[in-house]
């Protein structure tokens, strides 16, 4: 029997999320990769290249499994949370564009500490 817990809401995965998101250099790898994402979304869509848009998984999970595997060293959510995995790159983009993921930091490990 698995003891890992089961989230069943994007909002009670998101502080998981963030807490496997530890070091600074796997959220701007994951950063980086995000960007990308949108940059290719935008040009494939500007210029009809669907060759553009058919390169967005190979980058965005490209940066973020480095950083999983090479910085972080554990297992990338996604693949056991694919959709919420794929939401939270974008909030956590977000979150580091807008200055709140220090404080978004902070609050996940404490609601993760005080569930254990």
């Amino acid at each position: 029997m698995s003891t890992e817990k089961k989230y069943t809401s994007f909002w009670s995965f998101y502080p998981y999320y963030l807490t496997e998101h530890s070091d600074a250099n796997n959220r701007l790898l994951h950063f980086i990769g995000t960007g990308l994402i949108l940059a290719l979304f935008i040009a494939g869509i500007i210029f009809q290249n669907w060759n553009l848009i058919a390169a967005i998984p190979f980058c965005g999970y490209g940066f973020a499994w480095v950083g999983h595997f090479f910085i972080e060293k554990n297992r990338p959510a996604t693949f056991t949370y694919p959709l919420y995995s794929l939401g939270s790159d974008f909030v956590m983009f977000w979150h580091i564009l807008t200055g709140q993921l220090t404080k978004k930091m902070a609050e996940a490990k404490a609601q993760i500490h005080s569930q254990s």
